[in-house]
C-alpha cells in the first residue's frame, strides 16, 4: 500500500497529487517549487535560496516517509534560467555533497507560478536492513 505524504499545499488536493509517494522501499517526491514555510514564494529573485527551500521542502517529505536525504538516488532541477544553473547547484552540493544522486538541471519555459525560478524532483530508495 502507498504512503502518501503531504506537504499542505492547498495545490496537492485540487490537482490530485501527493508531495512524495512512498512504495516499499522506493520514494517519488513531485515538482518542489520555493514555496515560503507561511505561504508565497521564499527567496523571491534569488535561484539559490529558492533552490535551498525547495531541497528543505524535499528533505522533510523524504523524512516524513522514513527515509532521508542519504536514500535520494536521482534529483532533477529544473530553472526558467539555465545560465544561473550555478546558483541552483551551490545549494544542492550543500545538501548532496556526500550522497551524489545523479543529477540532471534543465531549463523549462515557466512554472505555475511566475515568481518561482527552480522546481526540483527527488527520487530514492530505502537500503534495505543488514
Amino acid at each position: 500500500m502507498p504512503k502518501h505524504v503531504s506537504s499542505g499545499s492547498p495545490l496537492e488536493p485540487r490537482i490530485g497529487f501527493s508531495r512524495a509517494v512512498r512504495v516499499g522501499p522506493f520514494i517519488a517526491v513531485s515538482g518542489t517549487a520555493p514555496i515560503a514555510p507561511g505561504g508565497g514564494v521564499a527567496a523571491a529573485g534569488d535561484v539559490y535560496g529558492q533552490t535551498r527551500r525547495c531541497l528543505e521542502i524535499i528533505a522533510e517529505a523524504v523524512a516524513d516517509a522514513g527515509l532521508s536525504l542519504s536514500d535520494v538516488i536521482r534529483t532533477r532541477v529544473m530553472l526558467t534560467d539555465i545560465s544561473q544553473w550555478e546558483e541552483a547547484a551551490r545549494a544542492h552540493g550543500e545538501f548532496f555533497a556526500t550522497v551524489r544522486p545523479a543529477c540532471t538541471f534543465v531549463e523549462v519555459k515557466a512554472f505555475i507560478d511566475p515568481e518561482w525560478l527552480v522546481e526540483i524532483e527527488a527520487d530514492g530508495i530505502a537500503e534495505a536492513d543488514g
